[in-house]
């Protein structure tokens, strides 16, 4: 019955399963069921005791107490205890499930009897200062939520295992973690001449641009193409026109975890948010797209959207793209380089330098060894990477 898959078991009950149905009933009180089977097995073993004392007595005289005990010992252990129970282990469903219909009716004949007792032993537990009620021991945390998932081998194509372990992570990830760089946003700039405006809006690929004045921290909004569109149809495309059409602009913390984020999204109706610091400066934008993409990976596979900041070498070392992020570089290559950190190779570079190289260098961030390739306009264009064996590190 102990052995039992409890998330299985409710799977089973909930199906209406008559077995499950009334396993699950017991267990929802484990000291009732543990004190019925105790009282049946030990009112069974002192019987059997006393019955083969009194046999071997009989037989061979006083000496036929130890021959009894001996005896019987060897005859419990090995086809009352050990066997039985180690076959009830390995297959606990076939075992329990017929168990419990005869349990369920012995509980309520014998509830008297099991009540007294575990009233005297709950009495024992307090005086001792043990609580016989808490949590349910049998609720997941998100790590052990992911180990199941890991571990669950075949039962789970590897398909959904990875969409599965994306939802987990969502609460471990920010925003600042997944958002496009403010030196990488694509936006309309009004300070700019009306013929390079246009020029930028028939070339782009994306649906949504910010519009700002000058400086990108100072956003008028957001210019969907299909509001474009319509200004092109009416041959009134200017700057007054498309501040005009824009949509209020919708900032976000950069600490906002990932969860949250797509919650807030929903909410908002929105798909594109301004990520913002402390201090209100514009560090990026994250799009419902960027966050999808945790879950589902990647949804692009347009050669210009693919991600080719990682290229494998034929020695096993790998040429990288100094701005590429360290998570990415973690699941693309299943590596563990630290993230609690720069979110980028060349930030965790120069942090653990303390200092901009001046010239390339080599050096081993935990079992990596790095080596930078360029480093211009103060960072680090490219570096080489190398996964050290564990062994290697000593």
């Amino acid at each position: 019955m102990m052995s039992l898959n409890r998330y299985r078991l409710k799977h089973l009950a909930k199906n209406n399963h008559p077995g499950a149905r009334k396993a699950s009933r017991l267990l929802e009180r484990p000291d009732r069921l543990i004190g019925l089977i105790l009282i049946g097995n030990n009112f069974v073993n002192i019987l059997a005791s006393a019955i083969a004392t009194v046999i071997a007595v009989r037989i061979w005289g006083d000496a036929g107490i130890a021959i009894a005990t001996g005896g019987l010992t060897l005859v419990i252990l090995i086809f009352a205890e050990v066997t039985p129970k180690t076959l009830a282990a390995m297959h606990p469903e076939k075992i329990a499930f017929p168990a419990a219909l005869l349990l369920l009716p012995l509980l309520k004949l014998f509830y008297p009897l099991v009540f007294i007792i575990n009233m005297i032993t709950n009495g024992i537990f307090r005086m001792l200062g043990i609580k016989t009620s808490g949590e349910d021991s049998h609720n997941l945390s998100t790590e052990e939520l992911r180990t199941i998932v890991n571990e669950a081998g075949a039962l789970i194509p590897q398909r959904n295992q990875s969409m599965l372990l994306g939802v987990l992570e969502l609460n471990d990830v920010t925003v600042n973690d997944i958002m496009i760089p403010r030196n990488e946003v694509e936006g309309i700039d009004l300070d700019q001449d009306m013929e390079k405006i246009l020029d930028q809006l028939s070339q782009t690929r994306h649906t949504r641009l910010p519009v700002y004045e000058g400086d990108i921290n100072q956003i008028c909004g957001v210019l969907h193409m299909r509001n474009l569109a319509q200004l092109i149809q009416t041959g009134k495309v200017t700057k007054a026109a498309i501040t005009a059409v824009v949509h209020e602009p919708y900032f976000v913390p950069e600490s906002t975890p990932l969860h949250t984020q797509l919650m807030n999204f929903q909410k908002q109706s929105r798909r594109i948010g301004i990520v913002v610091d402390e201090y209100g400066d514009v560090e990026g934008i994250v799009t419902l797209e960027d966050i999808l993409e945790e879950i589902v990976g990647e949804m692009s596979h347009d050669e210009a959207q693919t991600n080719q900041d990682v290229h494998p070498q034929d020695d096993g070392s790998y040429i990288i793209d100094g701005q590429a992020y360290v998570r990415e570089i973690n699941k693309s290559l299943s590596w563990e380089l630290p993230t609690n950190g720069p979110k980028t190779l060349n930030g965790l570079i120069i942090e653990t330098l303390e200092s901009l190289p001046e010239g390339n260098v080599c050096m081993q961030v935990d079992h990596y060894r790095m080596e930078t390739l360029q480093i211009s306009e103060n960072t680090i264009k490219t570096v080489r990477v190398v996964a050290l064996e564990r062994e290697d590190e000593d």
